[in-house]
């Protein structure tokens, strides 16, 4: 019980994501603050983190030795993950950016052949190109008929260049995140924990939050200190505590898959609270009887698809990348 209990509060905090950003949309914030600003913040926060767990060494020579790789895929896992997520904050709510987000998984299921893994034969182990899962694309057919839900009933109060600009840049970045994530798995080889590679990814992408700072700071002025103070609570919030919570959570239940699949499908709840927080905080409209509809499918698709595809792992078989 309890790993599920860290679950919900990870996705509970998670969706401080999508409430703040459209928060910020609102009250005149560009995204280009939205986005650096909380890369910024996370760096004292995860560096006292991994100092306190001393740490900090293995970190600096893993990047040392392998600074182009560490660049590049933090720059794709970060950079082309969160400032579209920012982006879309200013052409929809947090709420349909939440949902429309699940479609990761599906991503990350189309990015399997880019990946080898090791399979136990009769030899040995054998590395293998990995395989789109097809049984689970099936079943998330089901997210997707809950994000056209929601899009077709948004598409109605939207012009087709702002529905492009809410729903595109969700989509890159939710290839660019497991794509970054999972290259630098590889990267590290399991020679640093969860928290090292974290705090080396933030640090490693900071070139292109700097660049992108300093774009903002010629073309739309300085951020506000109000804008400031909301980018910090995300850091904190989603990029600290929330990543904390779930991978604590999983490290609960690692070796079973079906427990593992449980608490993962904890975070379809993300969408649930969006709204309810946009709710309360923002004031925002009531989602319609389609949205609800949408919602509850992306929710199951996403139970669904956790449960199945970890139904059908076996012990000898395991993603060296994921």
């Amino acid at each position: 019980m309890r790993p599920i209990i860290l679950g919900v509060f990870a996705a509970f905090f998670f969706a401080f994501t999508f409430i703040i950003n459209r928060s910020m949309e609102l009250e005149g914030g560009n995204w280009i603050w939205s986005a650096s600003l909380r890369y910024f913040f996370m760096v004292p926060f995860l560096l006292l983190l991994v100092m306190g767990r001393k740490k900090l060494k293995p970190l600096i020579y893993e990047m040392r030795n392998n600074p182009k790789a560490w660049l590049l895929w933090s720059t794709v896992g970060f950079g082309l993950f969160y400032g579209p997520i920012c982006f879309s904050a200013a052409y929809a709510p947090g709420w349909l950016i939440a949902s429309t987000w699940q479609i990761t998984i599906i991503s990350g299921s189309l990015l399997a052949p880019l990946f080898l893994e090791t399979v136990m034969t009769e030899k040995g182990p054998v590395q293998v190109k990995g395989k789109v899962p097809l049984k689970g694309m099936a079943l998330s057919m089901i997210i997707i008929l809950g994000i056209i839900f929601m899009q077709v009933e948004h598409a109605a109060t939207l012009s087709l260049n702002e529905m492009i600009l809410g729903v595109v840049p969700v989509i890159i970045a939710s290839f660019a995140y497991p794509l970054g994530n999972r290259k630098m798995m590889d990267v590290c080889g399991g020679r640093i924990d969860v928290f090292q590679r974290v705090l080396g990814m933030t640090i490693a992408s900071l070139p292109l939050w700097i660049v992108l700072a300093i774009y903002g700071l010629f073309t739309v002025g300085p951020p506000s200190i109000g804008q400031s103070v909301q980018s910090g609570l995300v850091a904190v919030t989603s990029g600290v505590i929330a990543t904390i919570l779930f991978f604590q959570a999983t490290d609960l239940v690692r070796g079973n898959m079906q427990k593992l699949g449980t608490v993962e499908a904890t975070q379809s709840l993300e969408v649930l609270f969006a709204v309810s927080g946009e709710l309360l905080l923002l004031k925002a409209a009531f989602p319609t009887v389609i949205s609800w509809t949408g919602m509850f499918f992306v929710m199951a698709g996403m139970v669904l698809h956790s449960y199945t595809s970890h139904k059908g792992d076996i012990p000898n078989r395991k993603n060296v990348s994921a």
